[in-house]
C-alpha cells in the first residue's frame, strides 16, 4: 500500500460532500465530472477501510478474555 496520510472519518466525509457538490453542479464540464467521480470513488474507499478499521478495534476491545478491555493487532484489508 502507497505511504499517504490517512484522512480522519471527519475530513474524508466533508471532502466527499464536496465533490457529490460538484457532481450535481449541471455546468461542471464531462471531464471535471469525471475526474470529481474518481476522486468520491477513493474517498469511499477510504471511508470504508476507515470505518471497517473502526469496527475490528471496537470488537478486540469487547472480546477481551479477563473482562478487561485491551487492544490488540487487527488485519486491515483492501478494497478493490
Amino acid at each position: 500500500m502507497p505511504s499517504r496520510s490517512k484522512l480522519d472519518i471527519e475530513s474524508t466525509f466533508a471532502k466527499l460532500e464536496s465533490v457529490i457538490e460538484k457532481l450535481e453542479d449541471q455546468q461542471t464540464s464531462l471531464q471535471t465530472s469525471l475526474g470529481a467521480f474518481e476522486e468520491g470513488i477513493k474517498l469511499t474507499r477510504q471511508a470504508q477501510r476507515s470505518l471497517r478499521e473502526a469496527e475490528q478495534k471496537i470488537t478486540l476491545l469487547l472480546e477481551a478474555q479477563d473482562g478487561e478491555p485491551k487492544e490488540g493487532d487487527f488485519i486491515e484489508n483492501e478494497i478493490g
